[in-house]
């Protein structure tokens, strides 16, 4: 079993909001944090906000990088992971931060 921590995270936008965080251990060790205010019915302007982190704590191969459209803006990332234990710990970081979404979403019901 392993801990899972909680917190407030404040956002960029001044939004606030639920966080959790766990650590994903093996020959190296991913930090994991994610949280969202859940659906609320609109766009950027008036929807909800989601996050989440995945750190290097301990002797994780791994490359981030950032893709930009032409004016400069974020479009997405790349990942790349080095070595047998960082796919093991990255599906492991991936499936705590897709429970989380899920569970903190608080899904529309028609």
């Amino acid at each position: 079993m392993y801990e899972i921590n909680e917190h407030t995270k404040v956002l960029d936008d001044g939004t606030e909001i639920t966080t959790y965080e766990r650590e994903v251990v093996s020959a190296n060790i991913l930090d994991v944090e994610a949280g969202t205010t859940g659906y609320m019915g609109g766009d950027t302007g008036h929807g909800g906000r989601t996050y989440f982190r995945i750190s290097d704590a301990a002797c994780t191969d791994m490359d981030v990088h950032v893709l930009r459209d032409r004016y400069g803006d974020a479009a997405g990332f790349e990942v790349t992971l080095g070595g047998d234990c960082e796919l093991e710990t990255m599906i492991r970081a991936l499936k705590f931060i897709t429970k989380v979404l899920e569970d903190e979403s608080k899904e529309v019901c028609d």
